[in-house]
């Protein structure tokens, strides 16, 4: 159950950070999934290195979100999303 709650999640976080990044025209629902999950992996990742906690719902939501953005954005770097 849990993997298949993380994936609903993975492909919500991802969607909206690609709409955030305006690459969602050419992202389909497993690159949402995928960049949603890791991303969102990333944020958490990287708020614990800056000392940051994200308390309650919506401050979990933004940590997400915003790792699934900064990975967009290194995906663009590399040339991977135009």
């Amino acid at each position: 159950m849990y993997w298949i709650v993380t994936i609903i999640v993975g492909g919500i976080v991802g969607w909206l950070a690609s709409m955030l990044m305006k690459t969602d025209k050419q992202m389909g629902i497993l690159a949402n999934v995928l960049v949603g999950i890791v991303g969102s992996s990333i944020g958490f990742w990287l708020a614990a290195v800056l000392g940051f906690a994200a308390y309650g719902p919506i401050a979990q939501w933004a940590v997400s979100i915003a790792g699934a953005a900064l990975l967009i954005l290194l995906l663009q770097k590399l040339g991977i999303f135009r």
